[in-house]
């Protein structure tokens, strides 16, 4: 995935807004709360790290391409890094960054929710 598609496909979900932080970083978030961060590739691919399930992360740390999310899941979150795509696809890290909005959204207070719709 390309940084334009990682961006295209992060600003198409509702409400979600984009700041370039940390380095370069580009970091998505609805309500205030991340729910994507593109960057930090080893090389010509982006880096993109998203929020899991508990299962979700348990069973996506060991696959090729995958890892726990630097810094994030050191400290007990359950975020993953893509840094290659050995075996999650673009079609499925879209799928993946779907479900970390929603988890995300889903986190958020009810008024905040109820204000964004």
């Amino acid at each position: 995935m390309k940084l334009e598609d990682y961006n295209g496909f992060c600003a198409s979900l509702p409400h979600a807004t984009h700041v370039v932080q940390w380095g370069g970083a580009h970091v998505w978030k609805v309500g205030g709360k991340v729910f994507a961060i593109g960057g930090w590739g080893d090389g010509e691919m982006l880096a993109v790290t998203f929020k899991c399930s508990d299962v979700a992360f348990e069973i996506l740390k060991e696959q090729p391409g995958l890892r726990p999310a630097p810094y994030l899941a050191s400290r007990g979150m359950k975020w993953i890094q893509r840094h290659s795509a050995e075996t999650m696809d673009d079609d499925a890290l879209r799928d993946y960054i779907a479900e970390s909005y929603r988890r995300v959204f889903a986190g958020l207070p009810k008024k905040v929710q109820t204000q964004l719709g």
